[in-house]
């Protein structure tokens, strides 16, 4: 090889290179780190973000959920009496669905803050505690249902003795999928067709194509590492939380670790205006990240 040759080599593995770093680096900001919005809960939970791009979110140990409005950077309190929400999603008419744990049920809350059962068992049987769900577009709900015995929980006696993935139509009925070690973080998308659960107590994820209403693929393996909850963006890119947030592309290659200095980092999701900020909730607090990437639908 001679030496014009090799310089002409070197120049497209470089652009190579370089083009490979720009995209996995075009997601987030170079000088862009986690700002801080409130510390004052006791453990957060569950946010997700409506129309307007405020991101809800729980405060279980309380009770109580909050809105975060992207415009102000303020906090206000929506509803006390959730049902201990833990997990939320909106619908497509942006009610705001819950995982209400305390008697282990699935709730729709409208704007108005009426609330709606949705579901209240499967098969005549008290659920574990519902955990964290994704809806789909017919207005189905994925849901996990692992087993986190709470303090607050009277008269609990374990009904299921497995602790599985779920589906609930349209019309309410609920279909158990797969069983797992202890489900927890589950995102989806419509675009994608694909369904994301992670095992956590097996430090694993799982992809599935999402074939129909409550219909899966055989379940692969995405990456070995569980998480509490979890986002997609518009590139395919999963986040998981736990130990700060892990970003993995969609060839499950971890592509990013977003240092958060709380003890556990539970949820994450995408908000603002643009659907550009990634707001996290972790321990007593929630922070924001403007990224340069949206999250996917």
């Amino acid at each position: 090889m001679n030496k014009k040759t090799k310089l002409a080599f070197w120049a497209i593995l470089m652009l190579f290179v370089g083009c490979k770093s720009v995209k996995n680096a075009s997601v987030f900001y170079a000088n862009e780190n986690p700002k801080l919005v409130s510390d004052e809960f006791t453990f957060t939970e569950g946010p997700s973000a409506d129309k307007s791009g405020n991101v809800y979110f729980t405060d279980q140990p309380n009770d109580k959920i909050y809105i975060w409005n992207w415009n102000s950077n303020k906090i206000t309190e929506f509803l006390g009496k959730t049902g201990r929400a833990n997990g939320t999603f909106f619908d497509a008419d942006d009610n705001l669905i819950t995982c209400s744990d305390e008697i282990g049920e699935i709730w729709k809350i409208g704007k108005d803050k009426k609330i709606q059962i949705l579901s209240k068992g499967f098969e005549g049987k008290r659920l574990n505690g519902p955990n964290d769900l994704w809806i789909d577009a017919k207005g189905g709900i994925y849901f996990t249902d692992p087993l986190y015995e709470r303090d607050y929980w009277k008269n609990f006696k374990q009904e299921i003795p497995e602790k599985n993935l779920y589906y609930r139509n349209n019309s309410g009925s609920i279909t158990k999928l797969e069983t797992f070690v202890q489900p927890n973080g589950i995102i989806g998308s419509i675009k994608l067709n694909k369904l994301y659960v992670s095992d956590i107590d097996a430090k694993k994820t799982y992809v599935y194509d999402i074939l129909g209403e409550g219909k899966l693929s055989d379940k692969k393996l995405f990456c070995e590492m569980g998480s509490d909850g979890m986002t997609l963006d518009a590139s395919g890119n999963l986040y998981l939380t736990g130990e700060g947030v892990t970003v993995f592309n969609s060839k499950g290659e971890k592509i990013k670790h977003i240092a958060i200095p709380e003890a556990w980092t539970s949820n994450v999701t995408f908000g603002g205006k643009n659907n550009d900020i990634l707001f996290i909730t972790a321990s007593k607090s929630v922070y924001t990240l403007k990224t340069q990437t949206k999250g996917i639908k």
